[in-house]
C-alpha cells in the first residue's frame, strides 16, 4: 500500500523504498510534465491537417442529423459519447495508465463535462429541427459568448475595439436566426443555447490548462460525457439496423479522429495561420446540407454565417496579437521593466 500512499513501511529503508518508487510510478499522481523539444512549423501541413479536421467534423455532424431523424436523440449521443470514450482509452491507458485521471479539480472536471453535454444535447436537437449548416453557422458564435463570460466572469477588459466587434457579431447572429414575424424558431433556440454552454465550456478549459494536462483534459471529458448521456437511454432505445449501427459509432470515432487532425494542425503550425480554415466547415456543411437534404442556403444565412465568421476570426487574431505583443515585452533583453 506504500505505492499508493507515499508511507514508509517499518523496516524498509528509504533507499529502498525510493528505488522501487523509481520502478513503480504512482498510478495517482500525475506524472512530471517533460520539457517540449523544439518543433520546425510547417504551415501548408497544418492547414491540411484543419481542412481535414473540418471534413470529418462536418461530416460527423451530417451523420448525427440523419441518426437522429430515426433513433432517439439520447441512443445517438450516447453510442457517439461512448466510443469516443473506447477510442481515447485504448490509445491513452497503454502508455499512461490510470494515471491520466489523476487530477485535483473532479468538481471543475464535473462542471464542464455537464454543461458541454448540455451543449452537445442542444446542437444535436438543433441539427433535427434545422437546416444543417444554419445550426453550424449559429455555433460558430460560441466564441462570441466565451468572450463575453471572460468579460463578465474573469473581469477581462471588454475595451471598445473588443465591445464593438462583439457586437457585430450578435448581429450577425439575429441575421443567422431571422426570427422575424414568427419569432426565434425552435431550432435556432437549441443552436443558441448550444453556442452559449459551448462558450461557458471554452472559458473554463481555458482556466483549467494552467494544472490539468491536455490529456487529462480529453478523458475526464469523454468520461463525463459518456455518463452524462447514458441517462439519455431512459428516454428510448431502438436497436439499429447493421448499417446504422456502423454509422452510430462510426459518428464518435470520426469525432477522435478529427480532433487529432485538429490537435495536429496546431502542432504543425501557429493557430493564427490554421484556425481561419477552421470555418470551412460551414462550407462542408452547406454542401452536404445541399446534396442529402436539398438545403438552399437562405440570403440570411449567408449574410449572417459572414458576418459571425468575420468577428470571430477578428477576435482571434486581435488575441492572438495582443498575446505575442506581451510575450515579446516580457522576453529576457526587451528592456520590459
Amino acid at each position: 500500500m506504500d505505492d499508493f500512499t507515499g508511507e514508509k513501511p517499518a523496516g524498509v529503508s528509504g533507499a529502498s523504498v525510493a528505488g522501487r518508487a523509481a520502478r513503480k510510478p504512482n498510478p495517482l499522481k500525475p506524472s512530471p510534465l517533460t520539457p517540449m523539444k523544439g518543433r520546425t512549423e510547417d504551415v501548408p501541413r497544418g492547414i491540411v491537417f484543419m481542412i481535414i479536421a473540418t471534413v470529418l467534423f462536418a461530416a460527423a455532424s451530417a451523420a448525427s442529423k440523419w441518426l437522429v431523424d430515426i433513433y432517439p436523440v439520447g441512443e445517438v449521443l450516447f453510442l457517439r459519447s461512448f466510443t469516443s470514450f473506447v477510442s481515447c482509452a485504448v490509445v491513452m491507458l497503454p502508455v499512461t495508465g490510470f494515471s491520466v485521471f489523476a487530477t485535483r479539480r473532479p468538481q471543475d472536471h464535473l462542471g464542464r463535462g455537464l454543461s458541454q453535454s448540455i451543449s452537445q444535447l442542444c446542437l444535436i436537437l438543433a441539427f433535427s429541427l434545422m437546416p444543417l449548416a444554419g445550426a453550424i453557422a449559429i455555433s460558430f458564435s460560441a466564441p462570441l459568448f466565451a468572450a463575453v463570460v471572460s468579460i463578465v466572469w474573469l473581469k477581462e477588459p471588454a475595451g471598445w475595439v473588443r465591445g464593438g466587434a462583439l457586437l457585430i457579431g450578435f448581429v450577425g447572429v439575429l441575421i443567422v436566426t431571422d426570427p422575424g414575424a414568427n419569432s426565434l424558431t425552435l431550432g435556432a433556440l437549441f443552436a443558441l443555447i448550444n453556442a452559449v454552454m459551448y462558450g461557458t465550456v471554452t472559458v473554463a478549459v481555458r482556466g483549467m490548462t494552467r494544472t490539468e494536462s491536455a490529456n487529462t483534459l480529453v478523458i475526464w471529458q469523454v468520461t463525463v460525457l459518456t455518463f452524462f448521456h447514458s441517462f439519455l437511454l431512459l428516454f428510448g432505445w431502438r436497436w439499429p439496423t447493421p448499417i446504422d449501427a456502423a454509422m452510430l459509432f462510426g459518428t464518435g470515432f470520426i469525432n477522435v479522429v478529427g480532433q487529432w487532425f485538429w490537435t495536429k494542425a496546431l502542432h504543425a503550425a501557429p493557430a493564427p495561420a490554421v484556425t481561419p480554415f477552421y470555418y470551412l466547415m460551414l462550407v462542408w456543411a452547406a454542401a452536404i446540407g445541399f446534396a442529402v437534404w436539398g438545403e438552399v442556403p437562405t440570403a440570411s444565412l449567408l449574410v449572417g454565417s459572414s458576418i459571425v465568421v468575420g468577428t470571430g476570426l477578428f477576435l482571434f487574431l486581435r488575441e492572438a496579437r495582443l498575446q505575442q505583443s506581451l510575450r515579446a515585452a516580457s522576453a529576457p533583453g526587451s528592456g520590459a521593466g
